[in-house]
């Protein structure tokens, strides 16, 4: 099996603040999930615009997360908007050059 990498952006209508307090009720869940290798939490906090990108072990990992009451929250959230979803490959030899968490190993 083959890592995945998820990115997953939205917008939001809440302050930073706001934003990180809601997460943090859901960081422990997203910790734990199973099959997740690591997730960067990102914002940008002038354009609205926050997300993540997250390392699986597999895609039925990937996938299984998609699914879970974790993402259906977030697409479900009012102060959440214009959800971005997009699967890829990591091209490990590359970002083991500029330092990349490649070869990416499972926990």
């Amino acid at each position: 099996m083959s890592n995945k990498i998820l990115q997953i952006n939205f917008k939001f209508n809440l302050s930073a603040s706001e934003l990180k307090e809601l997460f943090s009720h859901a960081v422990d869940a997203i910790a734990k999930f199973p099959g997740l290798v690591w997730k960067i939490w990102i914002i940008n906090e002038d354009q609205k615009e926050a997300g993540g990108i997250y390392c699986f072990e597999s895609q039925q990992a990937l996938s299984a997360y998609l699914e879970s009451p974790i993402v259906a929250n977030l697409k479900s959230h009012p102060a959440i908007s214009q959800i971005s979803v997009k699967h890829f490959d990591p091209v490990e030899d590359l970002t083991t050059t500029t330092r990349g968490p490649v070869p990416i190993k499972t926990a």
